[in-house]
C-alpha cells in the first residue's frame, strides 16, 4: 500500500473509533475515569477537527509525510493513554473506544510508521517529532477544557 492509502485508511479507522466512543458513552466515562470536564458538544467539535486533520493528511500524504506521521502518532497516543492505560489503572474498567484502538489504531499506526521508516529520508528523529506534534494535538482540547473555566477566559 502507498502512504496515501495508509493515510486514508487511518481516517477511516478514526471514524469507526468515534462511533464506538459515542455509542458506549465516552463522555460519562471521561468525566468519571480521567476527570475531563467534557460535554457532548466538546466531543463533536473535537472529533470534527480530527476529521478535518484526517482529510488534510490524506490529501498531502505524498508531499508532506510528516502530516501522516503526526496523525498516526495521534492515533497511537490516543489508544495508549486514553484507552489502554486507563483500563490498566482501573483494573479492567471498560474504556469506550478501546476495541477500535487495539484492532484499528495500533495496526494502522504501526504500519504507517513502518512504511515511513522504510522510506529514505524519514528518520527516528522525524518519528519523535511526529509523536511530539501528536501529543500536542491530543493535549490541546484537554488543556482548553480546563482553562475555559478560569475567570480570565469567561466571556460574560
Amino acid at each position: 500500500m502507498t502512504l496515501t492509502e495508509w493515510a486514508w485508511l487511518a481516517l477511516g479507522a478514526y471514524a469507526v473509533h468515534m462511533i464506538e466512543e459515542f455509542m458506549f458513552d465516552w463522555r460519562d466515562w471521561a468525566r468519571a475515569v480521567i476527570r475531563v470536564p467534557v460535554e457532548w458538544g466538546d466531543f463533536y467539535v473535537t472529533n470534527s477537527v480530527v476529521v478535518v486533520l484526517g482529510i488534510v493528511q490524506g490529501e498531502v500524504a505524498a508531499t508532506l509525510p510528516m502530516a501522516v506521521a503526526t496523525f498516526a502518532a495521534l492515533m497511537l497516543i490516543n489508544a495508549t493513554f486514553f484507552h489502554i492505560l486507563p483500563m490498566i489503572v482501573t483494573r479492567g474498567r471498560w474504556s469506550p473506544g478501546v476495541f477500535t484502538a487495539v484492532v484499528l489504531f495500533y495496526p494502522v499506526g504501526i504500519a504507517i510508521f513502518a512504511k515511513l521508516l522504510a522510506t529514505s529520508g524519514f528518520t527516528a528523529l522525524h518519528a519523535a517529532l511526529a509523536f511530539l506534534y501528536g501529543a500536542l494535538l491530543m493535549a490541546s482540547p484537554i488543556v482548553f477544557l480546563h482553562l475555559r473555566g478560569r475567570s480570565y477566559f469567561q466571556q460574560s
